[in-house]
């Protein structure tokens, strides 16, 4: 996961701002509007602090994916923290607008992530989680918000700075920690559940697995892993393969565990015990 880390985009560079208008020399996509200039691609958008959020960022972007106009994970994720940035009059208060809006949508039910995230917390067992893959920790707080002793862990740099930032700015106690799902910065057996909320659709099978090992070793009582059935995996959002029921079945069989449960619900999910 590069977002949030300014890593390199391939292909021509984007230049994202906020108008209440279509400037003329655009083409209208979408919610969004853009053009190519010889050097970079243009985006304007009318997102602001009482409009942006996650599910309007993503929504306002997906046109512009089908068309060709942004390419690949370096390409969203460079619009996608753009557009993020340039919502408000400050980058401070852009972010803070995107994560309240974020987190209202998600508990209100309107995000398309809500389904996900309401099984995901209907499936947590005891007084500690670990939300592995936290990316901006939607999930990570809410579990705070619950009552639960939370960790996140993530990969990139910036998004747990990000996470530690808005949890102080919200005064919910998440510990944000930087680390590798392969191998977790966390003793063995010391967080009652670990989640993985798609986020083995971005690794390949050796490394998937792995993750797997690692949540086990990690969990006392419960790993909940949730992955999208997708008919065609999502490259702008980094995903590698398409997964199916299959692929759940062959990392419970890959790794020692006390049990495992197959759900299918807003796509699928393994629910594994770890050895005693």
């Amino acid at each position: 996961m590069t977002l949030l880390d300014d890593a390199p985009a391939r292909g021509p560079r984007v230049a994202v701002r906020r108008t209440m208008t279509v400037p003329t020399g655009f083409d209208v996509c979408g919610d969004f509007a853009w053009r190519r200039t010889p050097d970079r691609i243009e985006i304007v958008h009318g997102l602001d602090e009482s409009t942006i959020c996650d599910s309007a960022m993503i929504a306002g972007l997906l046109p512009l994916i089908e068309q060709g106009v942004v390419v690949g994970q370096a390409g969203f994720e460079e619009a996608a923290t753009a557009v993020i940035r340039t919502s408000a009059g400050t980058e401070a208060r852009s972010w803070a607008a995107f994560y309240d809006n974020s987190l209202d949508e998600l508990r209100s039910g309107r995000s398309p992530f809500s389904p996900i995230h309401r099984r995901a917390r209907s499936l947590v067992a005891g007084d500690s989680v670990l939300e592995v893959g936290s990316c901006f920790g939607f999930f990570a707080l809410q579990c705070a918000d619950d009552g639960r002793r939370v960790a996140a862990c993530d990969i990139s740099p910036g998004a747990v700075a990000l996470l530690s930032a808005n949890a102080r700015r919200l005064c919910t106690p998440v510990e944000a920690v930087l680390g590798d799902a392969t191998a977790l910065p966390f003793p063995t057996s010391s967080v009652d559940t670990v989640t993985l909320i798609h986020l083995l659709e971005h690794l390949d099978e050796t490394a998937a697995t792995s993750a797997v090992s690692e949540a086990l070793r990690v969990a006392r009582l419960r790993v909940v892993i949730a992955v999208p059935y997708e008919e065609d995996p999502s490259e702008h959002f980094g995903h590698r393969v398409r997964l199916t029921e299959s692929h759940l079945r062959r990392w419970a069989d890959a790794v020692d565990h006390a049990g495992a449960q197959y759900l299918e619900d807003h796509g699928g999910w393994l629910v594994l015990r770890p050895v005693p």
